[in-house]
């Protein structure tokens, strides 16, 4: 019989997609004791959680020490950083290779790699455990973090911005600077509303809803006419957008712009991360999504080639770079998708909050009540064209990949971590698109996530219990889970005192006989095969 499946709790779960170290990289969940999801950040391949408590967890890769745990160890599950368990914990950002932390008194700590001075500390040395950032004060009430591949920002709540780390292609708005090693203020003269750092590039939104880039120029990332590019170091106004701007997400070699009344991109697009179908391998220009202008989209999020919009009523769409399926739309579809494609597997789930890395992208998501899915049922979703393929003939000349790739891959080489040789990977081809593998050196692409859409009601932890859906998500063909138990005892001793007070964390395994989902904790899971190999016998 095996044991009884496992619901997510009223309170939701955060879903793990992609190279996220977590489950052996198998799509999976957790979710925690004491505490609700309220802030999701990621970098390349490492994750930081902060809970309604007010306590930061992290997990993934760590070669720099950018988990601030004290080591350079890998960890494979949400692990509290007890170094800040007396701070309250407010805002997180995740770049390449470091991690920024804001907390409620108005500290700001960083950790990680610091070869262009990304971490605000006045020097160039790496650090792995949190250290504080002396510029910021109780007078710097902080809305919100970024990090870019070696670039910092901070925005305060008066909507002035605080820009450092690497300067070489004009990334921190600071014209005719190579690399800021402490905090620099970034002006137009106007209140700044919303920031974001890709991997060279950057863009804020002013409180007036205008729209500045600035950085790396490569594949029209910034939107601006080649007129203005001469002065792409310093924040230039982008125009041909026009309505009035709310949020920009900035990735590897795209931006996307979520304004009143529609979703726009620009920049790289050959992996299908515009979203603008799959004619289009780069747009100098904006341009809106024609199919989500009839869905009020509320978060957008860009990982290094994907993106991911989230609508009002709590559904998601992705689109891009599919490898190691981090678009969350399945075990058996890890290919590009070239317009928003639904994430079928949440539709018995509100998604609140996602972040797009590197090379994955984590969710928060609470079940919906019985009444609100069958209502939502109602909604027909085949306004949003089917994703295809991009056919094979329209890459054989290959000058896309290397007008707007190999550099950037001879830079990240020449930034190469310590594990470098681990780092750097050969991929397998995706169907569809390249006959051959294409050899990529990893980045981050660090986004924080806005709670402001998640529902006070979220935030209180007495509240009474929600009638939940039965648990027949995620009905893909999925491929059997290895036992990870000895695999988790094992971090637990090489993290001393650092492991975490992680409730429950779930993982999803098909019975191969009875052809059937299972959900079991992983403490459980050498128990159950044990149930299991007694019942053959």
């Amino acid at each position: 019989m095996g044991e009884p499946e496992e619901i997510v709790p009223d309170s939701g779960a955060v879903f793990t997609f992609g190279k996220t170290k977590f489950a052996e990289n198998i799509p999976s969940k957790f979710w925690f004791k004491n505490g609700i999801p309220t802030y999701l950040a990621c970098g390349d391949e490492h994750t930081a959680v902060i809970t309604g408590n007010s306590k930061l967890y992290m997990f993934g890769s760590n070669n720099w020490g950018q988990l601030g745990l004290g080591s350079k160890s890998a960890v494979c599950k949400p692990t509290c950083v007890k170094a800040l368990k007396s701070e309250k914990v407010k805002l997180v950002a995740c770049g390449r290779n470091h991690t920024l932390v804001a907390t409620e008194g108005g500290k700001v700590y960083a950790v990680g790699g610091n070869n262009e001075g990304q971490l605000g500390l006045g020097d160039t040395e790496d650090r792995h455990t949190f250290d504080l950032i002396e510029f910021f004060t109780s007078q710097h009430q902080l809305k919100q973090l970024s990090a870019g591949s070696n670039t910092s920002a901070a925005l305060t709540e008066d909507g002035k911005l605080f820009m450092w780390g690497e300067n070489s292609e004009g990334q921190i708005g600071l014209d005719n600077v190579s690399n800021v090693y402490v905090p620099h203020q970034v002006t137009v003269g106007k209140p700044i509303a919303w920031i974001s750092c890709g991997y060279y590039h950057s863009a804020f939104v002013t409180i007036e809803g205008e729209l500045y880039t600035f950085g790396e120029t490569e594949c029209g990332k910034l939107g601006l006419p080649k007129q203005l590019l001469v002065n792409h170091k310093v924040p230039q106004l982008v125009p041909g957008i026009p309505k009035k701007v709310i949020q920009v997400a900035c990735g590897g070699g795209h931006t996307v712009v979520l304004t009143e009344k529609g979703v726009y991109t620009f920049g790289l697009g050959q992996f299908g991360q515009l979203g603008l179908g799959t004619v289009v391998f780069e747009s100098w220009e904006p341009k809106i999504i024609e199919s989500v202008k009839d869905h009020k989209i509320t978060y957008i999020s860009c990982g290094e080639n994907h993106t991911a919009l989230i609508t009002d009523i709590g559904r998601m769409y992705t689109f891009g770079d599919g490898r190691y399926g981090k678009l969350g739309l399945g075990m058996e579809n890890f290919t590009n998708q070239f317009v928003p494609t639904l994430c079928s597997n949440f539709l018995r789930f509100k998604v609140y909050l996602v972040a797009c890395g590197g090379c994955h992208m984590v969710v928060f998501a609470t079940p919906r009540l019985v009444m609100e899915h069958i209502e939502l049922g109602k909604i027909c979703d085949s306004r949003i064209p089917e994703a295809t393929s991009l056919p094979v003939s329209n890459l054989t000349s290959g000058n896309i990949f290397h007008r707007t790739l190999s550099a950037r891959v001879r830079r990240r080489e020449r930034e190469a971590s310590p594990d470098s040789l681990q780092m750097t990977q050969t991929l397998p081809p995706i169907k569809g698109t390249l006959e051959s593998p294409v050899s990529f050196s990893p980045s981050s692409v660090p986004f924080c996530v806005s709670t402001s859409n998640l529902p006070e009601k979220m935030m209180t932890e007495n509240e009474g219990p929600m009638e939940l859906m039965e648990p027949d998500y995620f009905q893909d063909k999925m491929t059997k889970v290895k036992d990870t138990d000895s695999s988790s005892s094992a971090d637990s001793k090489s993290l001393g005192e650092t492991t975490n007070v992680l409730n429950m964390t779930h993982m999803m395994s098909l019975n191969s006989n009875e052809k059937s989902l299972k959900l079991s904790p992983i403490q459980k899971q050498k128990r159950f095969q044990r149930k299991r190999k007694e019942q053959r016998i």
